[in-house]
């Protein structure tokens, strides 16, 4: 064995190099994952990588956890499919047609209401794009606080229960999906209002940034306004609260829950008759292929952090780590950096799975509190989907929106960045913030 030449400890400092390395430059990450976790391992501890994949590989398949994601990622295409936001938007654009800013209100609200039907933040900003844009055109909305109120809403579904981002991480961190349910929850409002106390500064300071919405476009019948306004939101929003609420109060488990969003969103597409045997057939599709991709990450970046975790390297950077005598929040400030950095060129799959992983022993040497920590990783990964020059979130909105320049989009993004930076150091600060709602409804 080359273990006999180089330390296990020293080959999985290699082993994370190589990883890196290949997926930077492109290769498939569950393939480049389970390859190297192969390679090293044998390099490593010779043919016990085998029996090593055969147990990580099982342990994930009969994780009843991880069925939630399947229905959970069903649910959220289907009221996509079914037009049900696009109805909820222009029911709260008629409700506040007459405020300053109202097209931003919406958005926001609207987002708030999409990030808990679906996780999935390119479907969230694509559809808020779509339906967002031409209305702020029209009205004459400045195209950079626009933007970044979009993309900025966009995120909150990496965040806000039921997020597939949180019922992937629990397993993987060991945490209840409930605890990290409750734990997200204030935070994501915090975000929410601080977008729309932003845009109310900016818009009160400049009221061409955000006019009111013209006369000719405004529906006169307030009983008009007030049906379609019922009609958009109570639907969808009782679907969503509770699927959440049986969570949180433990009337159901989150697999549970997830199958009766996803039988509950099928029956709303047929009352608002818009369900078709292709969008059904369209949305069992891309359903299979979000959580084939998931899974088969899931599974693999489980056998690569045995085989890391097996050649020792973990323990050895914690032991380091741990004797230096600096703050423990330094480190912590650290590793939100290393996170947000590699949140540029990489989704939050494979940081979660593969990065997490790795620092939890660190975070735990520490001293901190994983559900705490979970949700920093959220809402920092929910930052670096607006920062340049990667930023995804804005080739999604230049996508449905292309007579926005992107340059454009980049600084309305910024701004909202340095929002949620905000966001990030005020629940660094205020653990409470995300402790208090889990400790308040199971009292831990």
């Amino acid at each position: 064995m080359i273990a006999e030449f180089i330390s296990p400890e020293i080959l999985g400092i290699f082993l994370i190099a190589v990883m890196l390395f290949s997926i930077f430059v492109g290769f498939p990450i569950s393939f480049t994952l389970i390859f190297l976790g192969f390679v090293f391992g044998y390099l490593g501890f010779g043919k016990l990588v085998f029996y090593l994949m055969t147990l990580q590989f099982s342990m994930v398949m009969t994780e009843q956890t991880l069925a939630a994601v399947p229905l959970f990622v069903f649910m959220g295409i289907m009221m996509e499919q079914a037009g049900l936001m696009e109805r909820l938007f222009s029911s709260v654009q008629m409700m506040l047609s007459r405020v300053r800013g109202s097209l931003f209100y919406a958005v926001l609200f609207v987002s708030i209401i999409f990030a808990a039907a679906t996780g999935i933040v390119g479907a969230s900003v694509t559809i808020l794009g779509i339906m967002a844009a031409k209305s702020m055109n029209r009205s004459g909305y400045d195209v950079r606080l626009a933007a970044g109120t979009i993309t900025a809403g966009g995120t909150l579904g990496i965040l806000i229960p039921p997020s597939i981002m949180l019922v992937v991480m629990g397993p993987i961190m060991e945490i209840p999906v409930t605890d990290l349910f409750a734990a997200a929850i204030i935070p994501g409002i915090m975000l929410a209002v601080l977008y729309a106390g932003y845009a109310t500064i900016r818009c009160y300071l400049d009221p061409s940034l955000g006019p009111v919405v013209p006369e000719e476009d405004r529906e006169k019948d307030i009983k008009v306004v007030l049906y379609e306004f019922f009609m958009g939101l109570v639907p969808p929003a009782l679907l969503v609260f509770s699927a959440l609420g049986s969570i949180l109060f433990g009337l159901a488990t989150p697999t549970e829950a997830a199958g009766c969003g996803a039988l509950g969103s099928i029956l709303l597409a047929l009352a608002y008759r818009k369900l078709t045997l292709d969008k059904l057939k369209d949305g069992l599709i891309k359903t299979l292929e979000i959580t084939a991709l998931i899974m088969l990450l899931v599974a693999a970046s489980n056998f690569f952090g045995a085989v890391f975790a097996r050649l020792g390297t973990p323990s050895m950077i914690t032991d380091f780590l741990l004797s230096l005598e600096v703050n423990r929040y330094l480190i912590l400030l650290i590793v939100m950096a290393m996170i947000f950095l590699l949140g540029w060129p990489l989704e939050w799959v494979p940081i979660v799975l593969i990065v997490v992983p790795i620092i939890l022993p660190l975070i735990e040497g520490l001293g901190f509190n994983l559900i705490w920590f979970a949700i920093l990783v959220a809402v920092n990964l929910q930052t670096a989907w607006l920062s340049p020059p990667v930023a995804l979130s804005a080739y999604f909105l230049k996508g449905v929106v292309p007579e926005w320049d992107l340059k454009d989009i980049y600084i309305g993004m910024m701004q909202f960045m340095v929002l949620q930076v905000i966001g990030l150091l005020l629940i660094i600060i205020f653990p409470q913030i995300a402790l208090w709602l889990p400790h308040y409804i199971y009292g831990s």
